[in-house]
Protein backbone atom coordinates (compact mmCIF):
# COMPACT_ATOMS: atom_id res chain seq x y z
CA UNK A 1 0.00 0.00 0.00
CA UNK A 2 1.27 3.54 -0.65
CA UNK A 3 0.34 6.89 0.58
CA UNK A 4 -2.63 8.10 3.29
CA UNK A 5 -6.08 9.35 3.78
CA UNK A 6 -7.35 12.47 1.94
CA UNK A 7 -9.55 15.20 2.97
CA UNK A 8 -12.40 16.15 1.09
CA UNK A 9 -15.13 18.37 2.62
CA UNK A 10 -13.66 17.82 6.14
CA UNK A 11 -14.53 13.81 5.43
CA UNK A 12 -11.82 10.96 5.07
CA UNK A 13 -12.25 7.42 4.32
CA UNK A 14 -9.54 4.49 4.43
CA UNK A 15 -9.95 3.65 0.88
CA UNK A 16 -7.78 6.33 -0.08
CA UNK A 17 -4.91 4.43 1.93
CA UNK A 18 -4.85 2.51 -1.49
CA UNK A 19 -4.03 5.03 -3.51
CA UNK A 20 -2.50 3.89 -6.89
CA UNK A 21 -3.91 0.11 -5.86
CA UNK A 22 -6.74 -0.97 -7.90
CA UNK A 23 -9.76 -2.06 -5.46
CA UNK A 24 -12.69 -4.56 -5.96
CA UNK A 25 -16.06 -3.97 -4.13
CA UNK A 26 -19.42 -5.25 -3.66
CA UNK A 27 -21.24 -1.57 -4.35
CA UNK A 28 -25.12 -1.62 -5.07
CA UNK A 29 -25.10 -5.69 -5.97
CA UNK A 30 -22.46 -5.54 -7.78
CA UNK A 31 -18.13 -6.40 -8.03
CA UNK A 32 -16.98 -3.20 -8.85
CA UNK A 33 -12.96 -2.27 -9.56
CA UNK A 34 -11.60 1.25 -9.23
CA UNK A 35 -8.30 2.82 -8.34
CA UNK A 36 -7.71 5.58 -6.65
CA UNK A 37 -4.92 8.41 -7.51
CA UNK A 38 -3.49 11.60 -7.08
CA UNK A 39 -2.75 14.22 -4.12
CA UNK A 40 -5.46 16.70 -5.13
CA UNK A 41 -5.96 19.66 -3.13
CA UNK A 42 -7.60 19.99 0.70
CA UNK A 43 -11.37 20.11 0.25
CA UNK A 44 -11.67 19.65 -3.26
CA UNK A 45 -14.16 16.63 -4.67
CA UNK A 46 -12.66 14.08 -6.50
CA UNK A 47 -13.35 13.56 -9.91
CA UNK A 48 -14.92 10.12 -11.08
CA UNK A 49 -13.89 8.77 -14.81
CA UNK A 50 -16.58 7.44 -16.28
CA UNK A 51 -15.35 5.68 -19.48
CA UNK A 52 -17.47 5.79 -22.57
CA UNK A 53 -18.27 1.82 -24.87
CA UNK A 54 -20.26 1.35 -23.11
CA UNK A 55 -18.53 -1.72 -21.47
CA UNK A 56 -15.30 0.14 -22.38
CA UNK A 57 -12.58 0.43 -19.31
CA UNK A 58 -11.01 3.13 -17.84
CA UNK A 59 -7.05 1.32 -18.46
CA UNK A 60 -6.60 3.20 -21.43
CA UNK A 61 -7.27 6.70 -20.07
CA UNK A 62 -5.48 6.25 -17.14
CA UNK A 63 -2.47 4.32 -18.70
CA UNK A 64 -2.55 7.51 -21.54
CA UNK A 65 -3.50 10.59 -19.37
CA UNK A 66 -2.73 9.69 -15.93
CA UNK A 67 0.39 11.24 -15.08
CA UNK A 68 -1.22 15.00 -16.26
CA UNK A 69 -4.24 14.85 -13.69
CA UNK A 70 -1.67 13.58 -10.28
CA UNK A 71 -2.16 16.63 -9.33
CA UNK A 72 -5.54 15.79 -8.84
CA UNK A 73 -7.67 13.23 -6.79
CA UNK A 74 -8.91 10.93 -9.01
CA UNK A 75 -11.23 8.21 -9.26
CA UNK A 76 -11.41 5.84 -12.10
CA UNK A 77 -14.39 2.88 -12.84
CA UNK A 78 -14.43 0.51 -14.64
CA UNK A 79 -18.53 0.26 -14.61
CA UNK A 80 -20.56 -2.53 -14.02
CA UNK A 81 -19.57 -5.50 -16.20
CA UNK A 82 -16.71 -3.71 -18.17
CA UNK A 83 -13.18 -4.25 -17.93
CA UNK A 84 -12.11 -5.19 -14.74
CA UNK A 85 -15.64 -5.62 -12.70
CA UNK A 86 -17.56 -8.50 -12.20
CA UNK A 87 -19.17 -9.93 -14.79
CA UNK A 88 -23.36 -8.67 -15.11
CA UNK A 89 -24.42 -12.57 -14.65
CA UNK A 90 -22.55 -12.61 -11.03
CA UNK A 91 -24.58 -9.23 -9.78
CA UNK A 92 -27.41 -9.32 -7.92
CA UNK A 93 -29.52 -7.56 -10.63
CA UNK A 94 -28.74 -10.01 -13.32
CA UNK A 95 -27.31 -9.75 -16.58
CA UNK A 96 -30.96 -8.84 -18.53
CA UNK A 97 -31.61 -5.38 -16.21
CA UNK A 98 -28.50 -2.90 -16.76
CA UNK A 99 -30.24 0.53 -17.47
CA UNK A 100 -28.91 4.00 -16.71
CA UNK A 101 -30.26 3.72 -13.75
CA UNK A 102 -28.39 1.33 -12.37
CA UNK A 103 -25.11 2.65 -13.63
CA UNK A 104 -25.97 5.98 -11.49
CA UNK A 105 -27.02 4.27 -8.17
CA UNK A 106 -23.29 2.14 -8.85
CA UNK A 107 -21.92 6.08 -8.70
CA UNK A 108 -23.72 6.72 -5.55
CA UNK A 109 -22.75 3.82 -3.88
CA UNK A 110 -19.10 4.37 -4.60
CA UNK A 111 -19.28 8.28 -3.80
CA UNK A 112 -20.85 6.91 0.12
CA UNK A 113 -18.18 3.70 -0.36
CA UNK A 114 -15.31 6.63 -0.41
CA UNK A 115 -17.15 8.97 2.73
CA UNK A 116 -16.51 11.67 -0.05
CA UNK A 117 -19.13 14.34 0.41
CA UNK A 118 -18.89 15.73 -3.30
CA UNK A 119 -17.67 14.69 -6.66
CA UNK A 120 -16.86 15.87 -10.50
CA UNK A 121 -18.38 13.28 -12.78
CA UNK A 122 -15.81 13.19 -15.83
CA UNK A 123 -17.95 11.30 -18.49
CA UNK A 124 -16.41 10.47 -22.14
CA UNK A 125 -18.87 9.27 -25.10
CA UNK A 126 -21.60 6.74 -23.01
CA UNK A 127 -19.73 7.94 -19.83
CA UNK A 128 -21.41 11.47 -20.23
CA UNK A 129 -24.86 10.14 -20.03
CA UNK A 130 -23.81 8.49 -16.66
CA UNK A 131 -22.34 11.62 -15.51
CA UNK A 132 -25.35 13.92 -16.71
CA UNK A 133 -27.55 12.07 -14.58
CA UNK A 134 -25.49 11.63 -11.73
CA UNK A 135 -26.14 14.97 -11.89
CA UNK A 136 -29.47 15.50 -12.47
CA UNK A 137 -30.12 13.02 -9.41
CA UNK A 138 -27.46 14.26 -7.03
CA UNK A 139 -27.32 17.72 -7.43
CA UNK A 140 -25.68 18.63 -3.97
CA UNK A 141 -23.43 15.46 -4.01
CA UNK A 142 -21.83 17.04 -7.26
CA UNK A 143 -19.73 20.11 -7.74
CA UNK A 144 -19.94 20.23 -11.45
CA UNK A 145 -20.07 18.21 -14.64
CA UNK A 146 -17.43 17.69 -17.04
CA UNK A 147 -18.03 16.08 -20.80
CA UNK A 148 -15.87 14.63 -23.50
CA UNK A 149 -17.29 14.30 -27.02
CA UNK A 150 -20.76 13.07 -25.24
CA UNK A 151 -23.64 10.94 -26.58
CA UNK A 152 -27.44 12.23 -25.55
CA UNK A 153 -29.64 11.52 -28.26
CA UNK A 154 -29.32 7.99 -29.57
CA UNK A 155 -32.11 8.24 -32.46
CA UNK A 156 -29.79 10.80 -33.72
CA UNK A 157 -26.24 9.16 -33.30
CA UNK A 158 -27.92 6.26 -35.39
CA UNK A 159 -28.89 8.66 -37.78
CA UNK A 160 -25.14 10.36 -38.18
CA UNK A 161 -23.78 6.81 -37.92
CA UNK A 162 -26.34 5.84 -41.24
CA UNK A 163 -25.23 9.19 -43.20
CA UNK A 164 -21.27 8.33 -42.73
CA UNK A 165 -22.23 4.95 -43.60
CA UNK A 166 -23.62 5.78 -46.80
CA UNK A 167 -21.46 8.69 -47.72
CA UNK A 168 -18.54 6.00 -47.26
CA UNK A 169 -20.20 3.80 -49.30
CA UNK A 170 -20.84 6.37 -52.25
CA UNK A 171 -24.68 5.54 -51.44
CA UNK A 172 -27.73 8.11 -51.24
CA UNK A 173 -29.14 8.48 -47.37
CA UNK A 174 -31.91 6.09 -47.08
CA UNK A 175 -33.44 6.97 -43.61
CA UNK A 176 -35.71 4.28 -42.72
CA UNK A 177 -37.42 6.29 -39.70
CA UNK A 178 -40.68 7.01 -41.96
CA UNK A 179 -41.19 3.53 -42.89
CA UNK A 180 -40.53 2.28 -39.67
CA UNK A 181 -43.26 4.75 -37.84
CA UNK A 182 -45.62 3.88 -40.83
CA UNK A 183 -45.51 0.02 -39.85
CA UNK A 184 -45.59 0.98 -36.13
CA UNK A 185 -48.78 -0.12 -34.27
CA UNK A 186 -50.52 2.55 -32.71
CA UNK A 187 -49.33 2.73 -29.09
CA UNK A 188 -46.28 1.70 -29.69
CA UNK A 189 -43.01 3.08 -30.10
CA UNK A 190 -41.25 2.98 -33.32
CA UNK A 191 -38.06 1.63 -33.31
CA UNK A 192 -36.20 4.20 -35.57
CA UNK A 193 -32.89 4.16 -33.70
CA UNK A 194 -32.83 0.44 -33.99
CA UNK A 195 -33.52 0.34 -37.30
CA UNK A 196 -31.04 3.28 -38.40
CA UNK A 197 -28.35 1.65 -36.53
CA UNK A 198 -28.76 -1.57 -38.44
CA UNK A 199 -29.06 -0.45 -41.55
CA UNK A 200 -25.77 1.47 -41.26
CA UNK A 201 -23.92 -1.78 -39.87
CA UNK A 202 -25.15 -3.34 -42.85
CA UNK A 203 -23.48 -0.68 -44.69
CA UNK A 204 -20.27 -0.81 -42.88
CA UNK A 205 -19.39 -3.11 -39.86
CA UNK A 206 -19.45 -0.88 -36.28
CA UNK A 207 -15.97 -0.87 -36.20
CA UNK A 208 -14.92 0.27 -39.56
CA UNK A 209 -17.26 3.08 -39.31
CA UNK A 210 -16.64 4.39 -36.04
CA UNK A 211 -12.74 3.94 -36.67
CA UNK A 212 -13.48 6.38 -39.82
CA UNK A 213 -15.83 8.64 -37.74
CA UNK A 214 -13.93 9.05 -34.29
CA UNK A 215 -10.06 9.38 -35.32
CA UNK A 216 -8.35 12.05 -36.71
CA UNK A 217 -5.29 9.87 -38.35
CA UNK A 218 -4.34 6.20 -38.34
CA UNK A 219 -1.32 6.70 -36.26
CA UNK A 220 -3.60 7.74 -33.52
CA UNK A 221 -6.00 4.51 -33.95
CA UNK A 222 -3.14 1.96 -34.14
CA UNK A 223 -1.62 3.75 -30.71
CA UNK A 224 -5.34 3.14 -28.40
CA UNK A 225 -5.56 0.16 -30.02
CA UNK A 226 -1.57 -1.18 -28.90
CA UNK A 227 -2.91 0.22 -25.04
CA UNK A 228 -5.95 -1.39 -25.55
CA UNK A 229 -4.39 -5.14 -25.95
CA UNK A 230 -1.55 -4.01 -23.73
CA UNK A 231 -4.56 -3.63 -21.15
CA UNK A 232 -6.13 -7.18 -22.49
CA UNK A 233 -9.16 -5.92 -21.42
CA UNK A 234 -11.47 -6.78 -24.58
CA UNK A 235 -14.78 -7.10 -24.30
CA UNK A 236 -18.10 -5.59 -23.15
CA UNK A 237 -20.36 -7.03 -25.49
CA UNK A 238 -22.42 -8.14 -22.97
CA UNK A 239 -22.91 -4.66 -21.44
CA UNK A 240 -23.32 -3.05 -24.55
CA UNK A 241 -26.10 -5.92 -25.69
CA UNK A 242 -27.79 -5.42 -22.36
CA UNK A 243 -28.44 -1.84 -22.68
CA UNK A 244 -29.40 -2.08 -26.63
CA UNK A 245 -31.96 -4.88 -25.14
CA UNK A 246 -33.27 -1.82 -22.78
CA UNK A 247 -33.78 0.17 -25.54
CA UNK A 248 -31.06 2.61 -25.87
CA UNK A 249 -31.07 3.33 -29.29
CA UNK A 250 -34.01 4.99 -28.97
CA UNK A 251 -33.23 6.69 -25.82
CA UNK A 252 -32.97 11.04 -26.08
CA UNK A 253 -31.79 12.48 -23.08
CA UNK A 254 -32.57 15.48 -24.39
CA UNK A 255 -35.36 17.03 -22.28
CA UNK A 256 -33.78 15.96 -19.10
CA UNK A 257 -30.93 18.09 -19.82
CA UNK A 258 -32.72 20.92 -18.72
CA UNK A 259 -33.68 19.58 -14.98
CA UNK A 260 -29.19 19.72 -14.29
CA UNK A 261 -28.66 22.31 -11.97
CA UNK A 262 -24.81 22.07 -11.43
CA UNK A 263 -22.23 23.70 -14.22
CA UNK A 264 -21.55 21.81 -16.86
CA UNK A 265 -18.44 21.68 -18.81
CA UNK A 266 -17.48 19.98 -22.27
CA UNK A 267 -14.36 19.31 -24.29
CA UNK A 268 -15.41 18.50 -28.03
CA UNK A 269 -12.94 17.06 -30.60
CA UNK A 270 -13.65 18.57 -33.82
CA UNK A 271 -12.95 15.51 -35.90
CA UNK A 272 -15.45 13.22 -33.97
CA UNK A 273 -18.30 12.41 -35.77
CA UNK A 274 -19.89 10.35 -33.93
CA UNK A 275 -20.42 13.68 -31.03
CA UNK A 276 -19.53 16.77 -32.82
CA UNK A 277 -21.60 18.75 -33.70
CA UNK A 278 -24.87 17.06 -33.32
CA UNK A 279 -24.90 15.70 -30.04
CA UNK A 280 -22.61 18.50 -28.32
CA UNK A 281 -25.02 20.84 -29.99
CA UNK A 282 -28.03 18.96 -27.47
CA UNK A 283 -26.38 19.58 -24.44
CA UNK A 284 -24.66 23.27 -25.61
CA UNK A 285 -28.27 24.37 -26.09
CA UNK A 286 -30.46 22.14 -23.32
CA UNK A 287 -27.66 21.94 -20.93
CA UNK A 288 -25.88 25.24 -21.00
CA UNK A 289 -22.69 23.72 -21.11
CA UNK A 290 -19.43 25.51 -21.74
CA UNK A 291 -18.07 23.83 -24.63
CA UNK A 292 -14.14 24.30 -25.81
CA UNK A 293 -13.88 22.68 -29.20
CA UNK A 294 -10.21 21.02 -30.04
CA UNK A 295 -8.35 19.98 -33.22
CA UNK A 296 -8.73 16.34 -32.19
CA UNK A 297 -10.60 13.32 -32.33
CA UNK A 298 -13.03 10.99 -30.11
CA UNK A 299 -10.05 10.71 -27.61
CA UNK A 300 -8.84 14.23 -27.75
CA UNK A 301 -5.85 13.21 -24.97
CA UNK A 302 -4.41 11.38 -27.69
CA UNK A 303 -3.99 13.69 -30.81
CA UNK A 304 -2.87 16.96 -28.17
CA UNK A 305 -2.47 15.76 -24.97
CA UNK A 306 -1.28 19.59 -23.88
CA UNK A 307 -4.74 21.29 -25.44
CA UNK A 308 -6.68 18.34 -23.94
CA UNK A 309 -5.35 19.10 -20.40
CA UNK A 310 -5.21 22.96 -20.73
CA UNK A 311 -9.30 22.79 -21.37
CA UNK A 312 -9.80 19.73 -18.90
CA UNK A 313 -7.79 21.92 -15.93
CA UNK A 314 -10.26 25.08 -16.74
CA UNK A 315 -13.05 22.81 -17.10
CA UNK A 316 -11.98 21.68 -13.10
CA UNK A 317 -11.04 24.88 -11.84
CA UNK A 318 -13.17 27.98 -13.23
Amino acid sequence: MTGGPHDFDDMAYDAFALEGEGQFERLNGADLYFEVTGEGQEGSAPVVYLHGGPGYNSYSFRTLFGERLEGRSMVYLDQRGSGRSGPLEDTEQGADTLDLDTLVADVEALRDHLGVERIVPLGHAFGALVALEYARRHPTRTERVVLVNPWVHFPDLALTLLEEASALRGQDLEDPAEQVRAGTPEGQHPQIGSARVEAAFDLLNARDLLNAMQFRDAATRMRLEFVDAEGQLAGGGEVQEALVNQGLWEFEYAPFLQEIRRPVFLIAGAHDRSSYPTQVQWVADLGGADVTVLDAGHYPWLDDEDAFAEALEESLSR
